[in-house]
């Protein structure tokens, strides 16, 4: 029997600053993973449908203007494990791992981002997306939280980074030849604008002097523990050009998949 791996969409922005649009990601992300301009090889040469399976189970009904956590809890509880969550804003991440941290109690985060999103609250909103670390902290969920791509680091996020014991690689130390050891079980996030613009131009933050492609599937290659979880968010496709972005979205969640499948939990 192939390994199996769900995928959840969950289109919401309602948590996001400056501008909306990632509630259309998850329809974006999944027209470039079946678009015939690709196959589905991955880079550990592994393919799906023949290593392994990407069993789509939909999308997560959330109603503008209304609370969404306990239907994101919800449908997170009814998905086998393990699961790849397409945001939507990076607020999701909080209700996913909360509900995965039930299931297997606390694991190691290697998240890649622009943003720390450890902010007690932006806005007066504690579940902006640029909070879900912190309520993931706050709740114990995590044992270790490892952030890659960081840039915008204001006083505020490093005195709560402080707080939490959060590692940080910023983009400016960050070098081809790091990667992140884990002796636990992981959960990966990997939030677009973690990337250069020139990479992912279809993000609501542009922050120039980020991460590449390359950059980050040459860690997902090496990543060697179980990964009970993990995300792909901030897409929006409103912004995108050519539908590069997703495109590039749909290539992270291969192979994030197929690092899945090779590492399963035991």
């Amino acid at each position: 029997m192939l390994p199996t791996i769900s995928l959840i969409g969950i289109p919401t922005d309602q948590h996001s600053s400056f501008l909306r649009g990632a509630a259309a990601a998850p329809a974006a992300i999944r027209a470039a993973l079946a678009s015939p301009h690709g196959n589905s090889a991955t880079e550990r040469l592994t393919e799906i449908g023949h290593d392994f399976q990407l069993l789509d189970i939909g999308d997560v009904a959330i109603a503008e203007n209304a609370g969404d956590d306990d239907c994101i809890r919800a449908a997170v509880a009814a998905a086998p494990s393990p699961l790849i969550a397409l945001g939507g804003d990076h607020s999701i991440s909080f209700p996913v791992v909360e509900t995965l941290a039930r299931r297997h109690s606390a694991f190691d985060i290697l998240h890649f981002d622009a943003h720390p999103d450890i902010y007690d609250e932006l806005d007066g909103n504690r579940r902006s997306h640029a909070s879900p670390f912190a309520r993931i902290m706050e709740g114990g969920h995590a044992r270790r939280l490892v952030q890659v791509g960081i840039r915008t680091l204001n006083r505020h996020c490093r005195e709560q980074a402080a707080r939490f014991g959060v590692e940080i690689i910023e983009a400016r130390h960050f070098s081809d030849q790091w990667r992140p050891r884990f002796d636990r079980p992981l959960y990966v996030s990997i939030d677009l604008d973690a990337l250069d613009p020139a990479f992912a131009p279809g993000v609501s933050h542009h922050e120039p002097g980020g991460l590449s492609v390359r950059q980050i599937i040459a860690i997902l290659l090496d990543l060697d523990v179980p990964i009970i979880g993990g995300d792909v968010v901030e897409l929006n496709p409103s912004r995108d050009i050519n539908g590069m972005t997703a495109v590039v979205a749909a290539k992270l969640v291969k192979e994030l998949a197929a690092a899945m499948a090779a590492n399963p939990l035991r």
